[in-house]
């Protein structure tokens, strides 16, 4: 059975009969780096239950994008305020969602039975970022990614913000816009306190690579978010990862400085990326303004996955469950030079055992 989501290294290591250590996981798309913590600020949140109304923590997310603290709501991951967005989505009718697009919108909206529709994106496009985002008709909710899982593509705000006269609710997923530079020119985060159909779900652990703590958070006017604080389990962020998140908001300038850092690495590793996966036979690297790029080919690259997994212990992302993609394709998460270059490498040499024609 194939993923559904990227970075489920424990479950390729117990069928390879590898350490996790022995992986490199190019699959999940997070920053090679994970910041320091004082221990002992974490230790002295093990015996205490969690503030469940994470004051502190929403305080310090608002002053990172000059809002109130009761415009923010603190999250298990994005994937928790993805259930939450899709119970007031399954209330105002037919949800559009993009294809190919990031398979967990459809779970959440299952969960209430949620109406979905699908409209497919061109599977083509231009290097030049951002681009205007096309979306058909008219629907209950509109579900946006931007940039865009899995394609790469930066939408412009220009192009997303009429979408907010035309949808009851627009739902957007800008997991990744913290990681692209310049990406936020683009953010709906500045809508958010004229439009209340409008919902802005963050992540922090891509941002960060601290996938394992769960932190993601949703910004959307006041009154739907204490609907949604009052649906949820009583603690959904956990004391360790609150403590966490604090450390590393403690001031819109540390924030802004990471967020240089990790845009810098995109930048540098993204064109790099691209231009030697560009003279890789058989395969095409498509254009991405995010740490991650689609590759392509005109035959099944699940045979190429395989193997570049069981002979050199690298994990690509299987494309299979991005409705409308297929066995053609497969997803690279960037890493550090020194382990982009083992991609390539590998890349390369299975290339060369069995060439795609």
């Amino acid at each position: 059975m194939r993923s559904a989501h990227g970075g489920e290294i424990q479950s390729a290591a117990l069928r390879l009969g590898v350490s996790p250590a022995q992986l490199l996981d190019a699959s999940a798309s997070l920053v090679p780096w994970t910041p320091r913590f004082s221990a002992q600020v974490l230790t002295r949140r093990l015996r205490d239950y969690p503030d469940r109304h994470h004051h502190r923590l929403a305080d310090l997310i608002g002053k990172v994008h000059g809002l109130s603290a009761s415009a923010v709501l603190p999250g298990n991951g994005a994937a928790e305020l993805f259930t939450w967005a899709a119970r007031d989505a399954a209330a105002v009718g037919m949800s559009s969602l993009p294809v190919p697009g990031f398979a967990d919108y459809s779970r959440a909206l299952a969960c209430w039975d949620g109406a979905m529709a699908m409209h497919c994106l061109p599977l083509d496009w231009s290097s030049v970022f951002p681009q205007a985002f096309s979306s058909p008709g008219t629907a209950g909710a509109l579900w946006i990614c931007n940039p865009h899982n899995p394609t790469g593509q930066l939408w412009s705000r220009a192009s997303l913000e009429p979408l907010l006269q035309r949808y009851r609710l627009v739902i957007c997923d800008e997991a990744f816009l913290s990681l692209v530079p310049d990406g936020e020119k683009q953010s709906l985060i500045p809508l958010v306190a004229e439009h209340p159909n409008l919902v802005v779900i963050r992540s922090l652990t891509k941002l960060y690579g601290i996938a394992g703590l769960r932190l993601g958070y949703a910004v959307a006017q006041t009154e739907r978010l204490q609907r949604w604080a009052q649906w949820r389990d009583p603690w959904p962020v956990n004391g360790i990862a609150s403590a966490v998140a604090e450390q590393l908001l403690a001031s819109p300038q540390k924030y802004q400085r990471w967020c240089r850092r990790a845009q810098a690495w995109v930048a540098k590793e993204g064109a790099w990326m691209q231009q030697q996966l560009a003279q890789l036979s058989g395969i095409t690297p498509m254009p991405s303004a995010a740490n991650f790029l689609l590759i392509r080919a005109d035959q099944s690259l699940v045979p190429l996955r395989e193997a570049v997994e069981q002979r050199h212990r690298i994990l690509l992302r299987d494309c299979r469950s991005f409705e409308g993609l297929g066995e053609c394709w497969l997803r690279i998460g960037l890493q550090s030079r020194r382990n982009n270059r083992r991609i390539i490498r590998a890349l390369r040499q299975e290339l060369d055992r069995a060439p795609l024609v």
